[in-house]
């Protein structure tokens, strides 16, 4: 059964360039505009890894959804991975929280500056361990 991978985030442009890198490499994809559209998405089929932007509807939109999950029995053990331009819209670099459980409870973080090679090798590794 293929993976499934699931990007929350309110760029449809970048989602969508996301996602056909991810199903050209044989996994699932499917996008959501914000949270709540994410957590229905969820609800619905659960996907085997969460991308997930921090700034939609609101600046901190993402962080409150990763800390919501990671206390949801249902959903805490699927990876996230946090892709976001935060760092270039607020000058902070959150990559020393990431795995923290109060402040950034996601398993990977990552630019979207990043090179499309990089990251498939985080989302390869998340939904591989």
């Amino acid at each position: 059964m293929e993976k499934q991978v699931l990007i929350i985030d309110d760029d449809p442009d970048y989602s969508e360039a996301i996602r056909a890198v991810i199903e050209s490499k044989g996994y699932q994809a499917d996008t959501a505009p914000n949270s709540e559209m994410g957590l229905m998405k969820l609800k619905n089929k659960k996907p085997d890894l969460i991308i997930l932007d921090v700034m939609m509807e609101t600046r901190d939109e993402g962080f409150n959804f990763a800390r919501k999950l990671k206390k949801d029995e249902e959903y805490k053990a699927i990876p996230i991975l946090m892709l976001t331009a935060i760092k270039e819209s607020t000058g902070f670099d959150f990559k020393s929280e990431v795995g923290d459980d109060k402040w950034l409870p996601v398993d990977d973080y990552c630019d979207k500056l990043v090179k499309m090679e990089e990251l498939m090798v985080k989302i390869e590794k998340l939904l591989h361990t």
